[in-house]
């Protein structure tokens, strides 16, 4: 399935290696996760109430729209977090043992 974002431009960047639901994915350092994961998805994640595909909302950290979870079970907002070299990432929020 093709990307919702395209890269039309710059290029040069240095590659950055991440999973994204057991799928790996190359980033671009500097990329955010939302850029990231649309550069090579048609959504972000499904919307938890009526399972419909989401791609973020205000793009710059005030909502929840785009919040994804580390394997580990930490929320992030992919509008604003960037990439880094082996990132673990979860596009669902599942139930996660050991949490206090």
């Amino acid at each position: 399935m093709a990307g919702l974002f395209h890269r039309i431009g710059e290029r040069e960047r240095r590659p950055v290696r991440l999973v994204v639901d057991g799928t790996p994915l190359e980033a671009l350092e500097g990329d955010t996760l939302l850029v990231a994961i649309l550069t090579q998805r048609a959504a972000l994640r499904l919307n938890e109430f009526d399972g419909g595909p989401r791609a973020g909302f205000c793009l710059m950290g005030a909502c929840q729209d785009c919040r994804v979870w580390t394997e580990a079970g930490e929320s992030l907002r992919a509008c604003s977090t960037p990439v880094a070299e082996g990132m673990r990432i979860l596009t669902r929020e599942v139930a996660w043992t050991g949490q206090p």
